[in-house]
Protein backbone atom coordinates (compact mmCIF):
# COMPACT_ATOMS: atom_id res chain seq x y z
CA UNK A 1 0.00 0.00 0.00
CA UNK A 2 2.65 2.26 0.87
CA UNK A 3 4.29 1.75 -2.60
CA UNK A 4 1.15 2.30 -4.03
CA UNK A 5 0.58 5.60 -2.42
CA UNK A 6 4.34 6.79 -2.91
CA UNK A 7 4.17 6.46 -6.83
CA UNK A 8 0.50 8.00 -7.03
CA UNK A 9 1.81 11.05 -4.95
CA UNK A 10 4.77 11.50 -6.96
CA UNK A 11 4.04 13.94 -9.11
CA UNK A 12 1.29 15.23 -7.52
CA UNK A 13 -0.26 18.38 -5.97
CA UNK A 14 -2.00 16.30 -3.46
CA UNK A 15 0.14 16.08 -0.73
CA UNK A 16 2.61 18.68 0.86
CA UNK A 17 5.61 18.37 -0.84
CA UNK A 18 9.16 17.74 1.66
CA UNK A 19 10.05 20.70 3.44
CA UNK A 20 13.43 19.73 2.77
CA UNK A 21 15.63 18.47 -0.54
CA UNK A 22 16.87 15.27 1.91
CA UNK A 23 13.59 14.44 2.62
CA UNK A 24 12.47 14.37 -0.77
CA UNK A 25 15.71 11.98 -1.30
CA UNK A 26 14.72 9.85 1.45
CA UNK A 27 10.82 9.26 -0.31
CA UNK A 28 12.77 8.36 -3.75
CA UNK A 29 14.83 6.10 -2.20
CA UNK A 30 12.23 4.04 -0.32
CA UNK A 31 10.18 4.12 -3.59
CA UNK A 32 12.92 2.53 -5.37
CA UNK A 33 13.82 -0.24 -2.62
CA UNK A 34 10.26 -0.96 -2.45
CA UNK A 35 9.86 -1.13 -6.36
CA UNK A 36 13.29 -3.65 -6.71
CA UNK A 37 11.63 -5.53 -3.93
CA UNK A 38 8.54 -5.72 -4.52
CA UNK A 39 6.49 -8.70 -6.73
CA UNK A 40 2.72 -7.50 -5.87
CA UNK A 41 2.10 -4.78 -8.45
CA UNK A 42 2.31 -7.29 -11.26
CA UNK A 43 -0.14 -9.29 -10.21
CA UNK A 44 -3.29 -9.21 -11.58
CA UNK A 45 -4.63 -8.94 -8.28
CA UNK A 46 -2.67 -6.34 -7.73
CA UNK A 47 -5.52 -3.56 -7.00
CA UNK A 48 -7.65 -5.70 -4.85
CA UNK A 49 -4.26 -6.28 -2.50
CA UNK A 50 -3.82 -2.75 -2.35
CA UNK A 51 -7.63 -2.03 -1.32
CA UNK A 52 -7.45 -4.68 1.26
CA UNK A 53 -4.47 -3.40 2.81
CA UNK A 54 -5.97 -0.28 3.19
CA UNK A 55 -8.96 -1.27 4.84
CA UNK A 56 -6.44 -3.87 6.88
CA UNK A 57 -4.78 -0.59 7.99
CA UNK A 58 -7.52 1.59 8.76
CA UNK A 59 -8.92 -1.40 11.58
CA UNK A 60 -12.18 -2.03 9.02
CA UNK A 61 -13.94 -5.18 8.49
CA UNK A 62 -12.02 -6.62 5.27
CA UNK A 63 -14.50 -8.10 2.57
CA UNK A 64 -14.33 -11.40 1.69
Amino acid sequence: MLFDWLHRCEGSNRVLPPEHHGEQVALWNLSALLERELVEPFRSDYRGLVDRARVRLAGEEVPS
